[in-house]
C-alpha cells in the first residue's frame, strides 16, 4: 500500500496518475504538523510520496537518503524497508528535467529566473545548474532579489515558477510582467491546477514557449513507482497519462454570440460525454432570483456584467465540466482569462441572420446584431483554442466539437 503525504491534499491527482501507472493502492494521507512524528515511526505504508509542506521535514527523518535526495536537500519519496528503516529518495528532480526537456528546454549558458524559494526551487535550481546554467537567480518576497527590484533580470533567458501564486482555488493571480522580460523563450510552471495560469497564458500571448507542471507530477510518478516497486516502466506512459489526465481535467467551454446554440449544444455534449453541463447565464439568474432581461432594465447592463464575472470565475475553476456562457462573456479581460485557463474554448460561429433572439435584452435588430457580432469577434477568436462551424443540426455541431476534444 502507498500513498501521498501533504498537508492539504483535497484536489491531488496523484492518486489517478499512480492508479494509471501501476496496479497497487495509492491513498491521499493530508496531515497536520503536529502528527508527523507518529506518521513516520508508525506508518505500515511500504511507501509514499511527500507533498508540501513536509519534504524537508522527510527529508530530516529518513535514516537513509539517495545521492539526489542529498544534493537537492529534500525528500518526496520514501520506502519502508524489511528492517524497519525509512529510505528518501528525490524524483522531483528527474520530473522536473523531463518536463524542461519536454518543453525544449536547454539551461545551457542561459540565465534562468526562479520565481520562489521553497523545496521545489531547490530541485530547480540543482537541475538549471546540473545542466550548465550560466546564471540562477531566485525571485522571493523579502530576499536580495525580490517582486520589487525584478527589473535588473529582465534580460532572463528562462522563468520558472515554482510559487503557488496562480494556483486553484486563487486561479488568476499573476506575480510579474511577463511582456517585460523581452530575451525570455521560455517560461515553466510547476502549477498544474489550473492547467494554463495566467503566467501562462500571458507566455502564450507573447509567443513563448511554455509547460505546466502536469509533466513534472506525472513523470516523477513514474520514477516513484518503479522506486516502490522495483519495476522499470516505459517512459511513454508519461505522455499518455498526461494526456489521459488533461482531457478529463479540463472543462469545454462554449462561447459565441447570443441565440447561436451554445445551450443546446451544450446539453448534448453533456448527454454524449455524461459530464455536468453548467451555463452561466443561468447561474447568474439562480444567484439573483432575476430574469437577464428583468436584471438588464433595473440595473442596466454593467452590473449585469458583474453578476456574470462571477458566474464565469466560479464556472471556469472547475474540471471536466461542459459550459455555456453568455455571448458576451468575452468582453472582459478577467472573463477571457478565466474561461481559458482550465478548459478548452470552442467558438461557435453560427451565421448572424439566423440567431435566436427572444428574451435577449442587447439582439434587438439585424443591424444591431451586426454591428455586435463585428465588435466581439476578435475577441471570440482570441479567447477559443478551436473555432466551430454551427451547422442547423445540432448533432453535427457536437460532433464537431468532440473532435476538437479529442473525446
Amino acid at each position: 500500500m502507498y500513498g501521498l503525504l501533504g498537508r492539504k491534499l483535497g484536489h491531488s491527482l496523484s492518486p489517478q496518475i499512480h492508479s494509471q501507472l501501476c496496479d497497487y493502492e495509492y491513498k491521499l494521507y493530508p496531515m497536520e504538523p503536529e502528527y508527523l512524528d507518529g506518521f513516520f515511526a508508525d506508518t505500515k505504508l511500504k511507501g509514499f510520496n511527500v507533498t508540501i509542506p513536509y519534504k524537508i521535514e522527510a527529508f530530516n527523518r529518513c535514516d537513509e537518503l539517495s545521492e539526489t535526495a542529498k544534493k537537492v536537500g529534500s525528500v518526496n519519496t520514501v520506502i519502508r524497508r524489511a528492517d524497519g528503516t525509512l529510505f528518501g529518495d528525490n524524483t522531483d528532480y528527474f520530473g522536473f528535467l523531463y518536463m524542461a526537456k519536454k518543453c525544449g528546454c536547454d539551461f545551457k549558458d542561459k540565465k534562468v529566473l526562479i520565481l520562489g524559494s521553497g523545496g521545489a526551487s531547490l530541485t530547480v535550481q540543482h537541475v538549471a545548474r546540473d545542466e550548465g546554467a550560466k546564471k540562477i537567480v531566485v525571485v522571493s518576497r523579502s530576499g536580495e532579489d525580490n517582486y520589487d527590484n525584478i527589473s535588473r533580470h529582465y534580460d532572463t533567458d528562462i522563468i520558472v515558477n515554482t510559487t503557488p501564486v496562480g494556483m486553484y482555488p486563487n486561479n488568476g493571480e499573476r506575480l510579474i510582467d511577463l511582456s517585460k522580460f523581452t530575451k525570455c523563450r521560455k517560461a515553466l510552471d510547476l502549477i498544474y491546477n489550473p492547467a494554463r495560469t495566467v503566467f501562462l497564458l500571458d507566455a502564450q500571448r507573447l509567443g513563448i514557449d511554455c509547460i505546466n507542471g502536469l509533466y513534472m507530477l506525472v513523470a516523477q510518478a513514474l520514477r516513484a513507482a518503479e522506486i516502490f516497486t522495483g519495476e522499470s516502466v516505459p517512459l511513454s506512459r508519461i505522455d499518455e497519462v498526461y494526456n489521459a489526465i488533461i482531457a478529463e481535467q479540463k472543462n469545454i467551454v462554449l462561447v459565441g454570440m447570443p441565440g447561436c446554440g451554445k445551450s443546446t449544444a451544450a446539453a448534448l455534449l453533456s448527454k454524449r460525454t455524461g459530464r455536468e453541463c453548467i451555463d452561466t447565464d443561468s447561474m447568474v439568474v439562480e444567484a439573483s432570483g432575476e430574469s437577464i432581461p428583468d436584471i438588464f432594465s433595473k440595473y442596466g447592463e454593467n452590473e449585469f456584467r458583474n453578476r456574470e464575472t462571477e458566474a464565469v470565475r466560479t464556472a471556469g475553476k472547475g474540471a471536466g465540466k461542459i459550459i455555456a456562457t453568455g455571448g458576451g462573456a468575452i468582453l472582459r479581460d478577467e472573463n477571457r482569462i478565466a474561461l481559458r485557463e482550465n478548459s478548452t474554448v470552442i467558438f461557435l460561429k453560427a451565421p448572424v441572420d439566423g440567431l435566436a433572439t427572444d428574451g435577449r435584452p442587447l439582439s434587438k435588430s439585424p443591424e444591431v446584431l451586426e454591428k455586435m457580432f463585428a465588435e466581439r469577434l476578435p475577441l471570440y477568436l482570441q479567447t477559443a483554442d478551436f473555432t466551430v462551424e454551427v451547422d442547423p443540426d445540432p448533432e453535427i455541431t457536437v460532433r464537431r466539437i468532440l473532435e476538437c476534444v479529442s473525446l
